[in-house]
């Protein structure tokens, strides 16, 4: 059985992951300083664009996108799938000509705002819903079509005066979602499910060829998929039990990549996405509204918003109601909403607990420790003293000024780090942090820049199954 309208309850999971997607969704929708003139905006929409098969094959993009994950779903489980995407929409700007006609104009000046050509962004929504038993075999395939379409808008200026229109046009866009599932080998009952989402549209440029412009408004923008099962769980593509490594190493996922979503500790929903996620993404509680920028930082892209000038701000409101948004919410941030958005140490909260209740939540608890004193200040903790602390290492004692050849881990380390595989160092400090775990402090023998590295304290730091003991300097 396959039908199009998601069950309530699996619409309620999905919507507890929607924030989350919503980011992935407008990611570079509209990008700081939310300008239709500013130079970041004439390149947009970076992340699951999936365009025309027949403009894409010359391109960098893909018609396509393809999600491979792991489901042990129960007898009788369904299996909900919603693909969401935006659609761009071209709005275009006319004027009132004294004929009572209108003609195409570069802007239409108005005393709050300044409107200009740009593209919008619209959302679009395809479910369906199918007995996991169905998906078997040739699974389940749902085309969908957005037909063509025009609006406008009046536009009046301050007095209620018809001064121009927008005119909005969409352009028609096809596709289909593909559902299918084949059981894995073994005593497990778990299966490997494959969502592959299309652009199917006809449109092929003219002879002449056409840019990524023309492409756009037949494609699909910031596409991601939603997954959830009725009965049953998926398994993490990061995280898996170890009978099910190797059936997720041989997974195929194309231009998308699939976590666990929603509330933290359930596996019943999957969001894949056009970028690379931990399970159980979360938007920092701290962040007070969308701000469409590339790995934003609220705290800095809220303080430029704000520093915009009102020449600068009248044409952001014009440019797009979302950016319109952006410049409300800076404009009206209270001072302890702004303050939250400086500093939040959440690992550190996760340690020491909620606490009794204090002026300011966001404050740590650290215990023993006065209010008026930073948590990383050292005469708050007398235990620790990272110059004379040591840690035993293969059976030797280590801390500072002892030589240690470096190791590091592959799976955790920074990129840079894998160069220094086999190079021996100085340890400088012997540092714990608020989780009980211990860092080395070293520098590199042989490195030019020793001396300034321990004047301003830049020190390259290792885990103590990260390096080997030699003889102490």
């Amino acid at each position: 059985m396959t039908t199009s309208v998601l069950p309530e309850d699996t619409a309620d999971r999905f919507a507890a992951a929607r924030q989350v997607a919503d980011a992935v969704l407008f990611e570079g929708y509209v990008l700081y300083p939310y300008r239709a003139s500013a130079a970041k905006n004439q390149l947009r929409w970076q992340f699951g664009v999936l365009v025309p098969p027949h403009w894409g094959a010359d391109s960098a993009e893909h018609s396509f996108q393809r999600t491979e994950c792991l489901m042990e779903p129960r007898s009788g489980a369904r299996l909900s799938a919603e693909l969401r995407f935006l659609r761009a929409q071209r709005r275009t700007v006319q004027r009132l000509c004294p004929d009572g006609g209108f003609e195409d104009a570069a802007e239409l000046s108005l005393p709050d705002r300044l409107l200009v050509p740009w593209d919008e962004g619209v959302e679009e929504r395809v479910t369906l819903v199918a007995d996991v038993s169905k998906l078997t075999g040739e699974g389940v395939t749902v085309p969908f079509s957005r037909p063509a379409r025009e609006e406008t808008e009046q536009v009046h200026d301050a007095e209620g005066r018809l001064v121009g229109r927008l005119v909005r046009h969409c352009a028609g866009i096809d596709g289909r979602v593909r559902l299918t599932a084949s059981e894995l080998d073994g005593p497990y009952a778990a299966f490997r499910l494959t969502a592959t989402v299309e652009n199917t549209s006809g449109w092929q440029p003219d002879e002449n060829g056409a840019d990524r412009t023309a492409a756009l408004p037949r494609s699909l923008v910031g596409a991601h998929l939603f997954l959830g099962l009725s009965a049953g769980a998926f398994l993490s593509m990061t995280d898996p039990p170890e009978w099910a490594r190797g059936a997720v190493a041989a997974c195929r996922n194309e231009h998308a990549w699939p976590v666990l979503a929603g509330e933290s500790g359930r596996a019943d929903v999957v969001l894949s996405a056009p970028i690379i996620l931990e399970d159980h993404p979360a938007i920092a509680p701290e962040s007070p509204g969308a701000l469409y920028d590339a790995l934003e930082i609220d705290e800095i892209l809220t303080l430029r918003t704000a520093a915009l000038t009102d020449e600068e701000k009248r044409e952001a409101r014009g440019t797009d109601p979302r950016a319109a948004e952006v410049i409300e919410l800076a404009d009206t941030m209270p001072p302890e909403v702004l303050e939250r958005l400086h500093g939040a140490v959440r690992a550190l909260r996760e340690v020491t607990g909620p606490g009794p209740a204090a002026p300011d939540e966001f404050t740590p608890d650290v215990p023993g420790l006065r209010p008026d004193t930073p948590w990383w200040a050292p005469e708050s903790d007398r235990s620790v003293d990272p110059v004379r602390d040591r840690v035993t290492i293969d059976g030797r004692q280590v801390g500072a000024g002892s030589r240690v050849r470096l190791r590091p881990g592959l799976r955790r380390t920074d990129a840079q780090d894998l160069f220094l595989q086999g190079r021996t160092a100085h340890v400088e400090a012997v540092l714990h942090d608020v989780d009980g775990g211990v860092h080395l402090a070293v520098t590199v023998e042989g490195d030019p820049g020793v001396d300034i590295r321990r004047e301003q304290g830049r020190f390259l730091y290792f885990q103590p199954d990260e390096v080997a003991p030699l003889e102490d300097a």
